[in-house]
């Protein structure tokens, strides 16, 4: 099971910098809040033309997206739908939920 950093920094990060027509076409910022074992506060800036992914807090994200970390781990790897999570209470979404479900672009 990979690792939230490793997610975000080599999947998605990875992902964006070879087809870096998908952040220009959503072109908003997601604030991730995770909690639990892997806890953390993760930015995805695509408005950017590069170095998408960071650490920390945005001061107005489009959309922020919180959730477990074992759950984003499970969501990304595709053992966990998001529509599910999401019915379920296990993903929150506060904003523009039109964004949120642009993610499955971003998460691969």
């Amino acid at each position: 099971m990979a690792s939230v950093q490793e997610i975000f920094e080599s999947k998605i990060g990875g992902r964006l910098t070879a087809n870096p027509d998908i952040a220009s076409n959503i072109n908003s910022v997601y604030q991730f809040e995770l909690t639990g074992d892997e806890a953390g506060s993760w930015i995805l800036d695509l408005t950017k033309s590069g170095d998408y992914v960071s650490q920390g807090t945005h001061d107005d994200p489009s959309v922020t997206i919180t959730m477990t970390s074992e759950d984003f781990v499970n969501m990304v790897e595709g053992n966990l739908a998001p529509q599910m999570a999401f019915m379920t209470g296990k993903l929150k979404i506060k904003g523009d939920m039109s964004l949120a479900l642009k993610l499955q672009q971003i998460l691969g």
